[in-house]
């Protein structure tokens, strides 16, 4: 009957209307891992001087812990006492 063919007419374009969603939706998925693909190419190269500026920093800073490990040891000698909590050693 034509009712049948209007009604099936109707669910076959909800489906087309929702795999085209779908579709949009697989595509910009598909964008988006081409986009992290191409930065993960490029990525380690350019990242390279920000690990250097990185390690650089974490050098200054076990100097630092050092010095202050020194200065609190020598407070503690100096002071004739030990401290409540021990200063772990510099290890880093």
């Amino acid at each position: 009957s034509s009712q049948q063919a209007l009604e099936q007419a109707r669910a076959a374009a909800e489906e087309l209307e929702d795999l085209k969603a779908v579709a949009k939706g697989l595509e910009e998925e598909n964008g988006e891992l081409r986009r992290q693909a191409r930065q993960l190419v490029r990525g380690p190269a350019s990242s390279l001087p920000q690990n250097q500026q990185l390690l650089a920093e974490c050098h200054g800073l076990r100097e630092q812990i050092q010095v202050l490990a020194a200065e609190t040891a020598d407070l503690e000698v100096s002071g004739g006492s030990r401290a409540a909590w021990p200063m772990p050693s510099a290890s880093l």
